[in-house]
């Protein structure tokens, strides 16, 4: 292990070395079965990468690069087990390549969404605004909502120069590297102190440093510029107010801290799981009504999201959230009532005079949604007059509307919100799915519906905040079963047959049921991207059905790319209620009959042998 140079005395910042001939070795290896990057990178079970030497990333980052070796890469991980050994092998593989400088977050933990931010704000001295970044990229070692551990997953992906995560042209490059590479280079070198004072630089070769970097001053800068934190500080200060947020043991933990309790002045009782564990606490880290049990029980919610009744609701929390392993997921609650992904997007557009960010600029320019998520967005950005895109589902696929101007001299849709079915939304603050700013957004909904509000009246609650929106828009509920580490055969299977049977078939041989739902047609989505018209096909397959009343529903399923073996089929369910009085249902009651209809048409138990879903959610 490197340590500090001989008589240093202390100070914000360290200079360390290492001799600067460490040996540039080069390793024979060969390609690797299963390297194709999903949605959001590639994940595995641990134990895979652990014995993994297969480094074609650094080849085809630099031929995004026009050919050029980067100049400077971020290298930060979600904290989940086997992340600092990966940053210390990325880093010699770095130096030994050529990168001149390699910046490491201190103890090796950041969120994504603070990486981004780091890419998109971060210069060599620490300065300089948004998009002026000297970062080529970023390397982050993420497996996010997925359990780690020794015997769970790890994963990686990679973020290009404007803080977004790597689109399909270039993780199809990186496949195809895979497929061919024999060697790599490394250096044999000692291991870097990652728990070194910020500031600490380690000179791995002569043209090549490691420079241990401030977390959270990046992000913490990207935040004050969407938010009023003076504003939000008075709110939360109020005796009425309480706040409970469950950091999952996730990267995002510490980022929490730093916010709620550091920044606007929370006590620490309202932190729930916010030190970051290498396996989350045994705990899987996914924020939904399953996975934040505790959370939801103590927001007055049963499993399936609805109230119970038999808890005081004036002694619950005003609000409750949690984000998952890597910080970019969230679950938005208020006391006995849960909020849907799709509405919390659909309420965060509709009172946009609430966030700074978007206020002080008139309003949305655009709005983008995944295929699987409701249309409750669609309804108000229509109301509204704001572009809204939909497209499949991936985080990089906004990333070319977020970033329309700077990279194709398009149009500019900035300021932007979007978000997907799973629990993630952002904005053009940065290029990832941020779950904190989620959490920040709703406190500022609630700050400003109760603006004169007086001490010791009743605050507007969330629950009121909600159901206004539904009287005026209508209620799209909305929920997703999902059949998790299906055999793969079996899960191609159920697809095959919803694409032979149903797509392009004629609508009028399929009856209404008992109950009066009628399958009116199915799609496979595929989408052409408006930005720079590449091409996405079998995105996911769309079962549309009518009901008795009158109103649309469908049904999507689709195979998710974010698990590390098996398959999981994920069954999106949605409906749209327009009469008021139908609205207080639970999601999951409300959607019963149309679930009990569709996995029937597609013969799920038939041919999963699975009776039940692993999650509704």
């Amino acid at each position: 292990m490197l340590s500090p140079l001989p008589g240093w005395a202390g100070g914000e910042t360290l200079s360390m070395s290492t001799a600067t001939d460490s040996e540039v070795v080069t390793v024979s290896t060969s390609p690797i079965e299963g390297m194709r990057p999903g949605t959001s990178g590639l994940r595995k079970k641990t134990t895979v990468w652990e014995m993994t030497e297969n480094y074609s990333l650094i080849d085809t980052a630099m031929e995004s690069n026009g050919g050029k070796m980067l100049d400077t890469v971020v290298v930060a991980g979600d904290g989940r087990y086997y992340n600092n050994d990966a940053i210390q092998t990325i880093a010699r593989v770095l130096a030994a390549n050529g990168v001149s400088n390699i910046w490491i977050p201190q103890d090796g933990i950041m969120s994504t969404p603070a990486v981004s931010a780091v890419i998109r704000r971060r210069t060599a001295d620490g300065s300089g605004e948004d998009g002026q970044g000297v970062a080529q990229g970023g390397i982050v070692l993420t497996a996010s909502h997925n359990p780690g551990g020794p015997e769970e997953d790890f994963g990686i992906k990679y973020n290009e120069g404007l803080g977004q995560p790597a689109g399909e042209e270039f993780t199809e490059t990186l496949y195809e590297k895979t497929l061919e590479i024999k060697s790599y280079r490394t250096l044999n070198s000692d291991g870097i102190d990652l728990s070194a004072p910020v500031g600490t630089e380690y000179q791995l070769t002569p043209t090549s440093k490691v420079t241990l970097i401030d977390p959270f001053e990046n992000y913490l800068d990207a935040l004050k510029s969407c938010f009023d934190f003076d504003g939000l500080k008075q709110f939360t200060s109020r005796p009425d107010f309480r706040m409970l947020f469950d950091g999952m043991h996730g990267a995002g933990s510490k980022f929490a801290r730093r916010v709620l309790v550091d920044e606007l002045g929370m006590p620490e009782s309202a932190l729930m799981r916010c030190d970051p564990l290498p396996d989350f606490g045994g705990c899987h880290p996914d924020p939904n009504l399953t996975y934040a049990s505790e959370l939801v029980k103590r927001m007055g919610l049963r499993a399936d999201g609805s109230a119970d009744d038999s808890v005081d609701a004036s002694s619950l929390p005003v609000l409750g959230a949690a984000n998952d392993g890597d910080g970019d997921r969230n679950l938005i609650a208020g006391a006995g009532f849960f909020v849907t992904p799709s509405d919390s997007m659909a309420l965060i557009c509709d009172n946009y005079d609430a966030i700074p960010q978007f206020a002080s600029k008139g309003g949305l320019n655009g709005v983008a949604r995944s295929m699987p998520s409701s249309a409750a967005l669609d309804v108000v950005a229509e109301a509204r007059g704001i572009p809204c895109f939909v497209t499949p589902t991936g985080w990089k696929f906004f990333g070319n509307l977020m970033s329309s101007k700077e990279s194709f001299d398009g149009k500019d849709y900035g300021p932007f919100l979007c978000g997907e079915e799973s629990f993630g939304t952002g904005s053009d603050h940065v290029r990832e799915k941020d779950g904190l700013w989620a959490v920040l957004a709703w406190m500022s909904i609630l700050s400003k519906a109760n603006e004169g509000v007086g001490e010791g009246e009743p605050l507007t609650s969330v629950r009121e905040i909600v159901t206004r929106h539904w009287a005026k828009y209508g209620r799209h509920f909305y929920c997703r079963y999902d059949y998790e580490g299906v055999e793969s055969e079996s899960a191609n299977a159920v697809m095959d047959f919803i694409r032979s049977s149903f797509v392009g078939s004629d609508s009028g041989t399929f009856e209404a049921n008992e109950a009066g739902i009628r399958l009116v047609g199915a799609e496979e989505f595929s989408y052409e991207d408006p930005v720079d018209g590449s091409r996405t096909s079998k995105q996911g397959l769309i079962l549309n059905f009518e009901l008795a009343s009158g109103d649309p529903a469908r049904v999507v399923f689709r195979l998710s790319g974010t698990g590390s073996s098996g398959a999981t089929i994920r069954m999106y369910l949605e409906r749209y209620e327009k009469d008021s009085s139908r609205h207080d249902m639970s999601a999951p009651v409300a959607l019963k009959e149309l679930a009990d209809v569709a996995l029937k048409l597609v013969k799920m138990e038939e041919t999963t042998a699975r009776n039940a879903p692993t999650v509704i959610t």
